[in-house]
């Protein structure tokens, strides 16, 4: 099953955010996420919801320390960020569609 890492971060702008975001400061990919779906609430433009998929939730708690250990206190790597992001490492345990 697929475990994902769900991140919440506010932030002050999000073109900047998707810029930094796109240096890929942390390597996605050499830690093991297959894929990220990035969301935005309707109701309020300074939030990010980011989920990133990987196939082992050692990868992705791996790469949950990267991001609070390296890129997210650094203002150069995450010029956007607001405060602390908060962020999960989840299991799929069940899906259906409709």
């Amino acid at each position: 099953m697929t475990t994902t890492l769900k991140i919440d971060i506010q932030v002050r702008d999000y073109d900047l955010w998707r810029h930094a975001f796109s240096q890929d400061q942390a390597g996605r990919a050499a830690h093991g996420m297959r894929r990220y779906r990035i969301f935005r609430p309707v109701d309020d433009d300074k939030r990010v919801l980011l989920d990133a998929d990987f196939d082992e939730s050692a990868s992705a708690q791996g790469f949950l320390d990267v991001l609070r250990s390296k890129v997210w206190p650094d203002p150069e790597k995450a010029p956007a960020k607001i405060g602390q992001p908060t962020a999960v490492v989840a299991r799929l345990v069940e899906t259906h569609e409709y």
